[in-house]
């Protein structure tokens, strides 16, 4: 075998898709069961191919419909890459700047706003509150672009345009209108005929438009789907995912107008990675530079990089980008290594709310590609690489600490340790903390668990520059000490994640 053709095989991965000794469907399973996930649908995509789509579970419970390619799921904040996408396409057509306010297109707009620029809207830096914090708000009603409008239009901006970054709805609700304005088409209809239509993508649409999508009426036999058998539209449907609340009941369907540019798009996992193949290439948006305006990140007044755009976040590892979160009910993710030796994508798609897939999907990537893993081991440590320097993360975690009255017992500062002794290390900082309320309790069953605490987070600078977050995962700990099922022992794992979560993160998802 030439060197060329070890060198392509290695870029394709290998059929052995496993990851630290596991397959990416006991990882999957073991997930689902642990966030109690009704169903979910994978997508794999080594560029070009997607050699991997898989369901798991039931994408509606109550109806026992099976997870599928097929099945479509709310995109959530992923809907935010489409509207990106419809400004830069206008923007290469040259009807829109990026760099002028978006009042040079959408008139009248309140005073406060009239200096926003779109580039600012897609960076989420301008300062507009969310309109879906306000009262009144309702995700189940049709709006009008002035209803919400209206709904913030009275409210001061939270910092002057361009000085901060916080994720608000109100920005993309304000792009999609300047793409309405500027085309003089229905903002969906933009979407639909530039994106949808030029993809060839047959699960993809707007939450009000999922009528069309033709689905069993499981009431009418005591089998589950028999119509397949003499109507052909039924064979491999294109069903909609459903997810219930506690109560029993399911969550009502969202108006795609109450989250225009925002989460208005439902896809099938299959669908979002063609897209995010046509986004990575020059299919949707043609030049490299005008891509790039999509994944740039955002410099601050005070020269501190917020690294995200257009609900994408940036890190240092292969070029890895991230885009995810949720809405009422359902969960989205859609990871990707842009790194040119191993373009590998991952999306996962779920039933439940507030799920964050950011280690799992590390984990499926990184049994395709063993470039692609974190390195250290993810079966004894909580991991998650961070946006944001070692320095600026612990500052994070501090600031939430003491949001939560949680005291820091110490703070070890390993690299300046290092260079007092003449040495040299990358940022290492160990954050020890805790609640001896909590902790007490513990060490009334075992005192010997003593060892282990206080809790303790350490962020890391790696080789790469990359930032990580870690914490040893609190089951496998107290479990030697035969402590593992009791009940502070999952409100700890809970705070760290959250507390992780939230550090490594831009937008919350």
């Amino acid at each position: 075998m030439n060197t060329r053709e070890h060198t392509e095989m290695k870029m394709r991965g290998s059929a052995d898709v496993s990851y630290l000794g596991r397959t990416v469907d006991e990882m999957v399973w073991e997930f689902m069961e642990e966030q109690e996930i009704p169903g979910l649908t994978l997508a794999i995509v080594q560029a070009p191919y997607i050699p991997r789509v898989v369901g798991y579970g039931f994408s509606d419970a109550g109806q026992k419909r099976l997870a599928s390619v097929n099945t479509l799921w709310p995109a959530g904040p992923i809907s935010q890459g489409y509207a990106a996408v419809a400004v830069m396409q206008l923007y290469e057509e040259g009807s829109v700047e990026l760099d002028v306010p978006a009042a040079e297109y959408v008139d009248p707009l309140p005073e406060q706003w009239k200096s926003i620029t779109v580039r600012q809207l897609l960076h989420h830096a301008s300062g507009l509150a969310d309109y879906r914090k306000q009262e009144g708000f309702s995700l189940t009603r049709e709006w009008t672009f002035e209803e919400l409008m209206g709904l913030t239009a009275d409210l001061p901006l939270q910092f002057e345009p361009g000085t901060e970054v916080a994720q608000s709805a109100t920005n993309f609700l304000l792009l999609t209108e300047v793409v309405e304005r500027v085309s003089k088409m229905a903002y969906q209809e933009f979407v639909r005929k530039n994106q949808f239509e030029l993809l060839g993508l047959k699960h993809t649409s707007f939450s009000d438009g999922l009528s069309a999508f033709h689905q069993e009426d499981l009431s009418l036999s005591e089998y589950v789907h028999q119509i397949f058998k003499t109507d052909g539209r039924y064979i491999d449907p294109a069903e909609t995912a459903v997810s219930y609340q506690s109560d029993g009941s399911a969550f009502p369907q969202m108006h795609s107008s109450a989250l225009r540019g925002f989460g208005d798009v439902w896809a099938s996992a299959q669908d979002i990675s063609f897209w995010d193949i046509g986004l990575a290439g020059g299919v949707l948006i043609k030049k490299p530079e005008d891509r790039a305006v999509v994944y740039a990140s955002w410099t601050l007044p005070d020269g501190r990089t917020v690294p995200g755009s257009a609900g994408w976040q940036f890190y240092h590892h292969r070029g890895l980008m991230d885009i995810k979160g949720s809405v009422p009910g359902f969960s989205s993710f859609l990871s990707r290594f842009t790194h040119p030796e191993e373009l590998v994508c991952v999306t996962l798609m779920a039933n439940k709310e507030g799920v964050d897939f950011t280690n799992l999907g590390r984990k499926i990537a990184g049994a395709f590609g063993d470039l692609l893993s974190t390195n250290y081991d993810d079966t004894r440590l909580f991991l998650m690489e961070g946006q944001f320097s070692a320095d600026e993360t612990v500052n994070r975690l501090e600031k939430q600490l003491n949001a939560l009255d949680i005291p820091v017992f110490a703070k070890f500062d390993h690299a300046g340790n290092a260079a007092e002794a003449g040495l040299e290390l990358r940022p290492t900082t160990v954050l020890v903390f805790g609640a001896p309320k909590v902790g007490t309790g513990l060490m009334q069953a075992d005192q010997s668990i003593a060892l282990e605490l206080p809790l303790k987070i350490a962020v890391w600078e790696d080789e790469a520059g990359s930032t990580w977050l870690a914490f040893p995962k609190m089951k496998p700990v107290a479990e030697e000490y035969s402590l593992g099922d009791h009940p502070v022992i999952g409100n700890m794992q809970k705070l760290l994640e959250r507390l992780v979560k939230k550090a490594a993160n831009l937008y919350e998802s």
